[in-house]
Parts: structure tokens; C-alpha cells; sequence
């Protein structure tokens, strides 16, 4: 495999461990209720998560910033997905509240969801592209290697 791709792959395949992770604290659900993350609860999240990362890494005050700039676009393209979106189950139930599906809102829907990932995506893309340059080869590796050791768990499992 060539090196670019793979290094895109990768690249690509955590970006979107971060959304998942970004999406897990972002949105809670208790008792069947939605939860929304106040600022403060993702500031925090966000900060913990640099933290971490920073340690586990031995991250510089650039490659800090760089992985703090993938999670602030990471989080727009969230926001961006969710949208107008309070309740996707009564928006759900509405399509499905007459006799016949209504397909019209349904495929509205999935163009805003999928505009959304195509107008914020070049972002995401760019700011993981600049996190993870800057990282040296043993970085790298480690982050690879984690991805690795993560793959064919699931997200809940290590």
C-alpha cells in the first residue's frame, strides 16, 4: 500500500475514532431522556482529552494546539450534523405517523446530514492532516499502534 493512502487511511480512520468519542460525551442518554453536554461539560472533556493525549504522546505546546484545533472542528461538524435536530426520534416518528412513509422528509433529512459532512468535512480533513504531521515517526507509531490495538473491539472496549 502506498504510503500517502496509508497514512490517509489512518488519518481518516481517527478522525472518526475522535468524532465517535467527541459524539459519546457530547450526547448522553439516561433513563430514554436526551442529554445535551453543557459548554462547560466538553470544555472539560476537551481539555482532559488533551491531557491525556499530551501525556501518552509527549505532545509539544504546537502539537497541543494543533490536536485542540482538530477537536474544535471535529465538534463544529458535529453541531453542524445535529443541526436544528432537538428530538431525532419524534422527527423519526413524525415520518412515520401516517399510513404511508414520508419519503420527501425523509430524503430532506439526509440531504442537511450530508451537506453538513460535505461542507465541514475539507476542515476536519485539514486539521487532522496538521495534528498528525506534526507528530514525530514514534508518535505516529504510537498512534498507530493504538488504533491497532483498538481495532475489532468496538468502541466500548480496550
Amino acid at each position: 500500500m502506498k504510503p500517502w493512502l496509508k497514512r490517509s487511511l489512518v488519518g481518516l480512520f481517527g478522525a472518526s475514532v475522535l468524532l465517535g468519542g467527541l459524539s459519546a460525551c457530547g450526547h448522553r442518554h439516561y433513563g430514554g431522556e436526551g442529554w445535551q453536554a453543557s459548554a462547560e461539560d466538553v470544555a472539560k472533556w476537551r481539555e482532559r482529552a488533551i491531557d491525556r493525549a499530551g501525556k501518552e504522546l509527549q505532545l509539544d505546546e504546537l502539537q497541543k494546539q494543533r490536536l485542540a484545533a482538530l477537536f474544535d472542528k471535529l465538534r463544529e461538524q458535529r453541531m453542524a450534523l445535529i443541526g436544528s435536530t432537538s428530538n431525532p426520534r419524534a422527527e423519526f416518528g413524525a415520518m412515520i405517523k401516517g399510513d404511508k412513509f414520508d419519503a420527501a422528509r425523509a430524503q430532506a433529512l439526509v440531504e442537511e446530514k450530508t451537506g453538513a459532512i460535505r461542507s465541514k468535512s475539507p476542515e476536519v480533513i485539514a486539521a487532522l492532516a496538521g495534528f498528525y504531521d506534526t507528530l514525530k515517526p514514534e508518535q505516529q507509531q504510537k498512534v498507530r499502534d493504538y488504533l491497532d490495538k483498538r481495532s475489532g473491539h468496538g468502541w466500548w472496549h480496550s
